[in-house]
């Protein structure tokens, strides 16, 4: 699908909800068991339970908003329920599909850990969004990447990488800011959050096969982009339509297709 009709798509149909207009479709049972599901991962924060980096950042509302585009946009059965888990959880290995939001103060232990890479082996993904600056990544690759794959390092997406093109066409990496960051600078061009976080980073890990485990989303908030995208017409049209469903829907498609 070109960007352009997939835009103007988005343009005929939305934004349609907001909060209070929670979206609602079902799922056919004979395809209950074989539908994407949106799986987000519970863990915890060292001292910041009560700020916005942790794991419930931008949810529940951007797991929704981003399953009913999926619903609306694709041939793709999706759940229109998601759900909330733990990597110690029985079910993780029951989703192809697990998503980290918030993760600058995320922990881990051993048992979670050995989990994870377990779960990414048998052929899950992991998606991470939402963190900026250095300081942040440093923490999460050493609490996280480092210890799930210390023989592997996350490396660079080029552009040319399908995931940028493979639903959408992407001519950029985007950059997505929180929703009250971009009207503070809609008229000045600015979209990173912090002084070291001007380039968006779109970092992958991969096993033996070239199969694509993990998608560390760096300097960018995809999740504020389908959370808010009812907010403001401006930021609908600025970041949610043009950059952060486009590459969410490319991320889920190419996943379930590789």
């Amino acid at each position: 699908m070109e960007t352009g009709s997939a835009q103007r798509q988005f343009r005929q149909r939305g934004p349609t909800f907001d909060r209070g207009n929670v979206p609602q479709w079902e799922i056919d049972p004979a395809f209950r068991r074989d539908c994407f599901t949106f799986v987000r991962i519970k863990y915890r924060s060292s001292g910041f339970e009560r700020s916005s980096r942790a794991w419930w950042t931008d949810y529940p509302d951007a797991d929704l908003n981003l399953s009913y585009r999926l619903h609306q946009l694709t041939s793709i059965k999706v759940d229109p329920d998601g759900k909330v888990i733990e990597l110690t959880d029985k079910e993780l290995f029951d989703y192809p599909f697990i998503f980290m939001s918030g993760v600058p103060a995320i922990e881990l232990n051993e048992e979670e850990v050995a989990l994870l890479r377990r779960y990414l082996l048998s052929g899950g993904f992991l998606m991470v969004d939402d963190f900026w600056g250095d300081i942040a990544y440093a923490h999460f690759a050493k609490e996280v990447l480092e210890r799930v794959f210390p023989d592997k390092e996350a490396q660079e997406l080029p552009l040319e990488h399908p995931i940028f093109h493979c639903v959408f066409d992407l001519k950029i990496k985007p950059q997505i800011p929180n929703v009250n960051f971009a009207l503070r600078n809609r008229n000045n061009g600015v979209t990173w959050e912090t002084a070291d976080g001007k380039t968006p980073h779109y970092r992958g890990i991969t096993d033996a096969k070239g199969r694509l485990m993990v998608l560390v989303c760096h300097n960018t908030d995809l999740g504020d982009g389908w959370e808010e995208e009812g907010t403001d017409p401006y930021y609908f049209t600025e970041f949610s339509e043009k950059k952060a469903y486009p590459l969410g829907i490319n991320i889920v498609f190419y996943i379930m297709t590789h």
